[in-house]
């Protein structure tokens, strides 16, 4: 009686009497330990005291050892400790309700321990209580051989932090059979070996993918439509997120619409190359709204795929803002119908996301150079891409024009304005310099727009063919987009199918 007094008094020391009375309650007779247990609350080894001697007889079996938290303790030993070091993580901010099935640590040093250690990466408790079960792996078995391989895999240790706040899951995962074949997976898919962390940070989520299942069918289906595997690499380089797409729910329905548009698959596959981010695109929330909304401004359905393939990220833009902003400046300052704004767009997509200011500098040139505002409509219906043209390009060629060119019409450029669009050093002034030579006079399209092979026929010719036009802007030069991706056109005049054009215009850009 004495004895149990005793251990009464000592119990309400550490624990109030309604807790006290849960773990005594709890205590089995037939049961015995099998080793010394710590005892979490005082930090006294128990086998070294008397005073739990009893109690300590009457435990049930160990259970086996976790190979992530290693201490291995009997069941009251359990409830004692988790009552202890859940009120350390309540004094700490940390919410500990989701800790109720995990198993925890033996002792509330080693709790602390692995609180300190995350904070020292970066996380904050606000980032703890987001996925609090990173509290329960073992900083010497799992988190530091983790973050480890991600350090040698080229996560930079500074990023190590933000790494683990993107995916705290990687925490759980084991290097050798779970993050190893992923790396191995990846360097097969010819991702250099200087670019997995870089991946890795865009995509953590990579690592828990299963290898046979998600990322293996996205690669295949995408190869089966004609992506060159070894463009794969580069693809997750730049946007590894395809490779956790489902092909049936995301990838295939996306192709399968753009199809319908008119688009090859060898045209989408070249798209997807190049801009693999456009797997990305939501189908039902943004590309088929975004192609209703293009017909609604009066673009034509049989220009859509020669549009996607000019410039795909209309499929992914704010459309119906930028359209009508768009719309408003040409109808107002431009004088250009909705129907002629449609056939602009159709012409060059690229402008539905054109800075207006850039816009207006290449007209306000040249309604000061006396071209009326009714002849700059027409010129750029006729060749929207004027209105990108470098000011200071524009004004030099313009002037050869005006000095060199023996006093032609302003007429002349409302009529082929895509006069702008030309190299003035490579391809205005050595061809009209051999028009000289010749004593031939034509009109700027007959010795512009051809190849330099068709134009060496003409040269060699004794007669001066008329003039054919080819596609409305067609040009040899090139034309730089501000703030975007420099564009290329080839100019040849050789019939080509609709499918071998858009193709052409796919790749230059």
């Amino acid at each position: 009686m004495a004895s149990a007094l005793t251990r009464r008094k000592y119990l309400r020391c550490v624990f109030d009497d309604s807790k006290l009375s849960k773990i005594l309650s709890s205590v089995k007779p037939s049961q015995k330990p099998r080793s010394p247990i710590l005892y979490a609350g005082a930090n006294v080894n128990i086998s070294n005291h008397r005073l739990f001697s009893t109690q300590i007889a009457k435990f049930p079996e160990y259970e086996m050892p976790s190979v992530t938290w290693g201490v291995i303790q009997g069941r009251k030993e359990k409830l004692v400790s988790r009552v202890i070091i859940c009120d350390y993580l309540k004094s700490m901010g940390i919410i500990p309700d989701e800790l109720e099935d995990l198993e925890l640590p033996s002792t509330v040093e080693v709790m602390r321990e692995r609180v300190e250690f995350l904070q020292k990466l970066g996380l904050t408790i606000d980032d703890i209580n987001e996925y609090p079960l990173m509290l329960g792996c073992s900083l010497r078995k799992n988190v530091i051989p983790v973050l480890g391989y991600l350090e040698k895999i080229g996560i930079q240790r500074s990023r190590i932090g933000e790494f683990v706040k993107q995916y705290p899951q990687v925490l759980h995962m084991s290097v050798i059979v779970e993050l190893v074949p992923v790396i191995r997976f990846l360097r097969g898919l010819d991702v250099e070996k200087q670019d997995l962390g870089y991946v890795l940070m865009k995509y953590p989520e990579l690592l828990g993918f299963k290898l046979e299942g998600t990322m293996s069918t996205s690669v295949a289906y995408l190869v089966s439509i004609g992506i060159n595997p070894r463009d794969i690499g580069p693809m997750v380089t730049q946007y590894p997120h395809f490779l956790g797409m489902r092909v049936g729910t995301m990838i295939k329905p996306l192709v399968d619409y753009l199809v319908s548009l008119g688009l090859p698959k060898k045209i989408l596959s070249r798209m997807f190359e190049k801009r693999p981010y456009l797997l990305g695109y939501d189908l039902e929330g943004t590309v088929k709204l975004n192609v209703d909304c293009l017909l609604s401004f009066g673009i034509r359905r049989e220009a859509l795929a020669s549009m996607i393939a000019q410039f795909p990220q209309i499929l992914g833009l704010p459309l119906k803002a930028k359209l009508s902003s768009q719309q408003y400046l040409f109808s107002l300052k431009l004088k250009i119908e909705p129907d002629g704004f449609a056939r602009v767009i159709e012409r060059m997509p690229q402008l539905v996301s054109l800075n207006q200011n850039v816009i207006m500098k290449p007209v306000e040139f040249l309604l000061g150079r006396g071209i009326s505002s009714e002849d700059v409509a027409k010129m750029i219906v006729k060749c929207p891409q004027i209105v990108t043209a470098q000011l200071g390009l524009m004004k030099n060629s313009f002037y050869f024009y005006k000095s060199e060119m023996g006093g032609r019409p302003l007429e002349e450029l409302v009529e082929f304005p895509e006069y702008f669009t030309y190299s003035l050093e490579s391809r205005i002034k050595p061809r009209y310099q051999l028009l000289q030579k010749k004593g031939i006079k034509c009109s700027l399209a007959w010795f512009l727009n051809c190849s330099d092979q068709r134009f060496e026929e003409r040269l060699r010719g004794n007669y001066i063919e008329m003039d054919t036009f080819g596609p409305s802007f067609c040009m040899g030069g090139k034309l730089e987009l501000p703030g975007s991706e420099q564009q290329h056109v080839s100019d040849e005049e050789d019939d080509e199918s609709d499918d071998e054009m858009i193709y052409r215009q796919t790749i230059s850009l």
